[in-house]
């Protein structure tokens, strides 16, 4: 069993089924340039409400250091780890169509504290990918441990980083 001391828990920020980095369809993630990671895979109509919005939570506790409509960055309180959450893959190009921010950069936030609103289905029928990748920004190749697979819940244990 690994030593997992200090290890900061990470929590899934949508519904969907975690795959590997690799299934998503950006070189930047699915080589895990910006880290290693899980890709949460929406599914249509989970834990959405009308038209299919969601909330995606902060998957740590910590600082919201970074803050779009398609993506955020929570800094963990050790400032050494950030975490970056990336709803859907070129959704930029939405100019923040089918986002709504929750939360304000800069924000102390808790894990499972919503951040953004979005729909997952609105994403795709513009053409985008909603797929969404969680990655440990920087981080080593093995410095994850207990990654998920398969289908998980808004909050569900995602990875622990070591």
């Amino acid at each position: 069993m690994p030593d997992v001391t200090g290890a900061l828990g990470v929590v899934s920020p949508v519904a969907g089924t975690a795959l590997s980095l690799g299934t998503v369809p950006d070189p930047v993630f699915s080589q895990g340039m910006v880290g290693p990671g899980v890709a949460i895979h929406p599914e249509p109509g989970q834990e959405g409400g009308q038209e299919g919005w969601q909330d995606a939570v902060s998957p740590i506790a910590g600082t919201l250091v970074k803050l779009h409509p398609h993506a955020f960055v929570v800094m963990a309180p050790d400032r050494r780890r950030g975490v970056l959450v990336h709803l859907g893959i070129d959704t930029v190009q939405l100019g923040g169509e089918g986002f709504e921010l929750l939360a304000s950069e800069g924000d102390e936030v808790e894990a499972r504290t919503p951040v953004v609103r979005w729909s997952p289905g609105g994403v795709a029928a513009r053409g985008k990918p909603s797929v969404v990748p969680v990655v440990a920004l920087d981080a080593g190749p093995d410095a994850l441990a207990d990654i998920a697979e398969g289908a998980v819940l808004r909050g569900d244990p995602l990875f622990l980083w070591r």
